[in-house]
């Protein structure tokens, strides 16, 4: 026997893919317990009721009507085998016909041990009314919503084993391909009442005991999008955690890939991170969803069996088997180097590349095996140059003290080699356009808004930055005065970066003691610079901002010469 690749499955925050429509009362329980009926839009009563994968707890015996599964079946009656019986007028089965009106079946046992089977949903309100939506009121409080998106990928992968169908008939589309082990890196939901190790569906994080779940606390410990008025996202401090935790399974040894899950909107950001920040020489795919697991053309199924695909058929392996890919994200049969990827649309294909040269790399989920057409040119993972291995245990930051601004040191890395969530720098981007001052004069003290930045990063923030969204591609700011609050912030430490506006198919180049940003999206550039801060540390700072000497512009462009250098190869 063949053995079959071991890869992990990675639940991130705030995941479609992971997310299930609301669980409904069906019509089945609503007239077993005397309840109002759905009925359609003109109030006719409904057709069916929705089935929702659910567990036997017995088993059942059940005749199928024989050339039911299609309608042309039948048309080719003569090339099928006899049925394994009748059902007479009354209900009976018999294994002879009895009459010609007898229907002829095929008898099934199910089993619980099958797997999960799509029924009527039958539960009801601890009150017996019936589930309308994920609350037990419109606009309920946490105490009285559910949580619908999966603790962890075991449950949509083994619906995706049961139920998912390939193109020529087939089931078990990942389990055939893969074995999959399950990690809760930080995912979209919690247990609040905790759960016993004997419960567990999910592998422990390596070096943990593998013991029982503590409750966990909702935008602590798990972050959902749904109920959309109870929606918590992660701080900034969460790239650490993620960071670290990842690293950890990679490194375990017992992988040769994983797939990270998270919300379509995010999950861009999250893989350019993962592609700075980690350092494997192991392919990781990221897969979203624009439509959650079990609704109609729901698109999560198909990516993340493309990306079982992809991580098996090791296309992505250079001479020495390491990653010469990078971090790619898997989409509607289409390769997305993660550098280059944003979401353009709420709709399956709604992922579009930025930077107007490429980042589709190659294609997957056609007929025949994965294939690359392109590889990217930028650094990644292994390769970069801001990996956590290359981060330094400690830089140095900068902060106000008293009239001046000195340097201080800031922690990156604790005595194992973990990044610190304290460590995450803290970089605002500015959005700038035309026609943006006031009037015709150029005064830096009504930029309020930069002002207050900067007073806080001073404050509380020792590494931190600008990103500043220009004018395409050149990210010129169109107003004098906000021009030179910016410089003022470059000589107190705190680096800018220049792109262009949105999409920006140019590069914007260095100039002014600014950054550039080349190609790079504002979301991007802003992850390569906190990655460049806890790399290099601030800039250094001039005694008096407004007036630096040239020795200090000499150490400014120094030390901006270090970060451009990523900027130009990552």
């Amino acid at each position: 026997m063949t053995r079959r690749p071991r890869i992990a499955h990675l639940a991130g925050p705030n995941a479609t893919i992971q997310n299930t429509p609301p669980l409904v009362t069906s019509n089945k329980a609503r007239v077993k317990y005397g309840l109002e009926a759905m009925t359609l839009p003109d109030g006719s009563p409904a057709r069916f009721d929705v089935l929702r994968p659910q567990r036997l707890a017995r088993s059942a015996t059940v005749y199928v009507e024989q050339f039911s599964a299609h309608p042309m079946e039948s048309d080719a009656a003569p090339l099928y085998g006899p049925p394994d019986g009748y059902l007479d007028a009354s209900g009976a089965f018999h294994r002879e016909r009895t009459a010609d009106s007898d229907k002829p079946v095929y008898e099934v046992e199910l089993r619980p041990e099958d797997g999960v089977y799509p029924l009527p949903y039958m539960a009801r309100q601890a009150d017996g009314s019936a589930w309308e939506d994920d609350c037990t009121t419109p606009g309920g409080q946490v105490g009285t919503a559910r949580q619908p998106f999966f603790p962890d990928g075991s449950r949509p992968f083994e619906e995706i084993d049961r139920l998912g169908i390939g193109e020529h008939g087939e089931g078990n589309l990942i389990a055939a391909r893969a074995e999959v082990d399950f990690f809760r890196v930080l995912p979209p939901s919690g247990y609040t009442a905790g759960q016993s190790a004997s419960e567990r569906s999910d592998t422990p994080l390596p070096g943990e005991s593998g013991g029982d779940i503590a409750p966990e606390t909702r935008g602590a410990d798990f972050f959902y999008y749904r109920p959309y008025h109870l929606a918590v996202s992660p701080p900034r401090p969460s790239l650490a955690l993620m960071t670290n935790r990842v690293q950890q399974i990679l490194d375990s040894g017992r992988y040769e890939g994983a797939v990270w899950t998270q919300g379509s909107p995010r999950i861009e950001e999250t893989m350019y991170w993962f592609g700075l920040l980690l350092d494997t020489t192991l392919p990781v795919c990221g897969n979203a969803a624009q439509r959650a697991h079990g609704q109609i053309s729901n698109d999560g199924p198909k990516n993340l069996v493309d990306s079982v695909d992809y991580l098996t058929s090791r296309v992505w392996a250079d001479s020495e088997g390491r990653d010469r890919v990078g971090m790619v994200l898997v989409q509607e049969q289409q390769i997305f180097a993660a550098r280059d990827v944003q979401k353009g649309d709420a709709r399956p294909g709604g992922y579009v590349t930025t930077g107007g040269h490429g980042g589709i790399l190659g294609a997957v989920g056609h007929d025949g095996p994965p294939m690359l057409t392109y590889l990217p040119a930028t650094r990644h993972t292994w390769q970069s140059q801001v990996n956590i291995s290359r981060l330094p245990a400690q830089t140095l930051g900068v902060r106000r003290s008293g009239e001046h601004v000195e340097t201080v040191a800031v922690a990156i890395k604790d005595a194992s080699g973990a990044l610190l969530e304290s460590a995450i720098p803290k970089v605002v981007i500015i959005k700038d356009g035309n026609y943006l001052a006031d009037d015709f004069t150029d005064d830096p003290s009504r930029e309020v808004d930069l002002h207050a930045h900067i007073k806080t990063m001073l404050e509380r923030s020792p590494l931190s930055g600008f990103v500043v969204e220009g004018l395409s591609p050149y990210g010129f700011m169109t107003s004098r005065s906000r021009h030179l609050v910016m410089m003022q912030a470059v000589h107190m430490g705190i680096p800018v970066v220049r792109v262009g506006r949105g999409n920006n198919d140019g590069f914007t180049p260095p100039r002014d003691r600014f950054l550039g940003g080349r190609n790079l999206t504002a979301t991007k550039a802003r992850l390569l610079l906190m990655a460049c801060l806890m790399r290099f540390g601030s800039l250094p700072p001039a005694v008096n901002p407004q007036q630096p000497t040239e020795a200090e512009l000499a150490a400014i462009r120094a030390r901006l010469a270090e970060y451009q250098s990523v900027f130009d190869t990552h």
